[in-house]
């Protein structure tokens, strides 16, 4: 079996020619977090990683993805396949390795429950920090309104996405070591405009840039996200054909 140092630097390399990042956790670290409805069932111990699209995914994946596609039907998710292909790619590199991927758009059989609350396993894996209300020590919110959370990455501050995770099933790392996620929005008033801007203004964008990023996503890459998914047929066709 590889050890864990060996299978992080695998996975990491195979990724990194996508655009993607992952970053490991323990199970039993994402399930204290989170209620039993959605706690996944493994031993605590077991080795898990979140996957992360970076800026690059666009032109590294998902553009080769489309410009190799087959059809032209307007109801195919290309980004939910493209990444699906490289993931699988990915994971056929560990054929002696017991793997499960839970997708973050993917619900539990019967529910209305996502399978994987890629926010938490994100923040407890170190890798992105998960702002919440919680986090702040007097709210100017009523206490009954919903306020979401939203992930912030040291690099790419919102300008990325949390895309699945990868459970390694049949691996233990009782010495993986916990190293909390960075906050790089120390004063209370930041965080609050960051919820303020993500809860009120999400569509213009604003809340990605609260600090400056080191990488945005491109033009072509912001109109795709910004146009609804049954108006990209023609911007299919044009990634396809350029």
């Amino acid at each position: 079996m590889d050890t864990l140092s060996e299978l992080r630097a695998k996975l990491a390399g195979l990724l990194h020619e996508s655009g993607l990042e992952c970053h490991p956790f323990k199970v039993g670290w994402y399930n204290a977090n989170v209620k039993p409805g959605f706690q996944l069932e493994h031993p605590d111990d077991t080795l898990a990683f979140i996957i992360i699209s970076s800026p690059s995914f666009f032109e590294k994946c998902f553009i080769p993805y489309v410009r190799n596609s087959i059809g032209n039907s307007i109801n195919q998710d290309y980004l939910d396949q493209a990444l699906r292909s490289c993931l699988t790619r990915a994971i056929q590199s560990f054929p002696d390795q017991k793997t499960s991927v839970l997708y973050d758009y993917e619900m539990r059989q019967g529910t209305r429950r996502p399978k994987v609350l890629v926010q938490t396993a994100g923040h407890v894996s170190g890798a992105v920090y998960f702002y919440q209300k919680t986090d702040i020590l007097d709210p100017p919110w009523p206490v009954d309104k919903a306020i979401y959370g939203v992930c912030l990455h040291p690099k790419y501050i919102g300008w990325f996405a949390l895309r699945a995770v990868i459970i390694f099933q049949n691996v233990l790392v009782p010495n993986l070591d916990f190293k909390p996620p960075k906050d790089i929005l120390e004063e209370e008033g930041k965080k609050i405009d960051l919820l303020n801007r993500y809860n009120n203004n999400w569509q213009d964008w604003s809340f990605r840039d609260v600090v400056k990023p080191a990488e945005r996503y491109s033009e072509l890459q912001q109109k795709y996200f910004s146009t609804r998914p049954s108006e990209r047929s023609d911007l299919i066709e044009f990634i396809r054909t350029n």
